[in-house]
C-alpha cells in the first residue's frame, strides 16, 4: 500500500511537467528514478508486460489526479502574477542544469563533439523556438489541436528537459488546455491528448531508448542544448 501511495505521488509531480511552463516531466521523472523504466517499458512493451503496468497504474493515476489539482491554482497565478510567475518557471528551467550536465557524463566523458551537439542544438533550436510564432502563427484549439498538445506532451516524458508547456504557450494551446484539464472535459481535452500521446510514443519511445543506450552523452547534450534555448 505505502508503494502505491508513493508511486501516485511521484505520478502528481511528473505531472507538473504537463502544466507547467519550463518544467520537464521527463527530468522530474529521472529525479524520482523512474525514467529509464517508463522508457524501457515504451519501448519494449512486450516484455514483462502485467509487471510493468501493474507498477504504472498508480502513477498514471498520480498523473491525473496532479493535473486536476494543479490546473486551477496554475492558471490563476499565471492570470494575476505572470511576470513574477514566469520568472519562477525560468528559474525552474535553469534549476534542472546541474542534474542534465551530471547525467550528459555518466557513461562516458565529454567531448568536443558532445560540445559541438549542444553549441548547434542551442543555435538552431533559439531560432525555431524565437520564429515559430511567425513560422506557424497560433494552433486553433480544437480536437487536431489538442492531439498536437498531447504528442508534444508525450516528448517531454520522452526527451527529459524538453518542456512541452513552453512550444504549447508559443502555440496558444496552453490556456484551452489548462481550461479544459480544470473542467474535466474529457472528449474536448482529455481523449485528443491521450491519441496525441500515444502516437507519439508509438513513434519515438524506441528511438529514445535506441539513441541513450548507443549515444547517451550525445543524447544529453542535445538536450541542454534545447533546455538553454527555452529558457531565453
Amino acid at each position: 500500500m505505502t508503494s502505491w501511495i508513493s508511486r501516485i505521488i511521484k505520478g502528481m509531480i511528473i505531472a507538473l511537467g504537463f502544466i507547467l511552463p519550463g518544467v520537464s516531466g521527463g527530468v522530474l521523472a529521472a529525479i524520482l528514478g523512474i525514467y529509464e523504466r517508463i522508457i524501457r517499458f515504451l519501448a519494449h512493451i512486450r516484455e514483462n508486460f502485467v509487471e510493468n503496468v501493474l507498477f504504472f497504474i498508480p502513477v498514471g493515476i498520480g498523473g491525473i489526479l496532479g493535473i486536476a489539482l494543479f490546473s486551477f491554482p496554475v492558471e490563476f497565478l499565471l492570470v494575476n502574477y505572470q511576470v513574477p510567475v514566469l520568472w519562477g518557471f525560468a528559474g525552474a528551467i535553469i534549476g534542472t542544469i546541474p542534474s542534465l550536465v551530471k547525467e550528459s557524463t555518466k557513461k562516458s566523458s565529454r567531448d568536443q563533439t558532445d560540445m559541438a551537439w549542444l553549441v548547434g542544438t542551442f543555435v538552431i533550436s533559439g531560432l525555431l523556438l524565437y520564429f515559430l510564432n511567425s513560422l506557424v502563427g497560433t494552433v486553433p484549439a480544437g480536437f487536431a489541436g489538442f492531439v498536437l498538445a498531447g504528442a508534444l506532451i508525450a516528448l517531454g516524458i520522452l526527451v527529459p528537459g524538453l518542456s512541452p508547456s513552453n512550444l504549447l504557450l508559443i502555440l496558444g494551446l496552453y490556456t484551452p488546455m489548462l481550461d479544459g484539464f480544470k473542467s474535466l472535459d474529457l472528449l474536448g481535452t482529455f481523449l485528443p491528448i491521450a491519441i496525441g500521446g500515444l502516437l507519439a510514443i508509438v513513434a519515438f519511445s524506441k528511438a529514445m531508448d535506441y539513441a541513450l543506450e548507443h549515444y547517451h552523452s550525445r543524447v544529453y547534450h542535445f538536450i541542454i542544448g534545447i533546455v538553454l534555448s527555452s529558457t531565453l
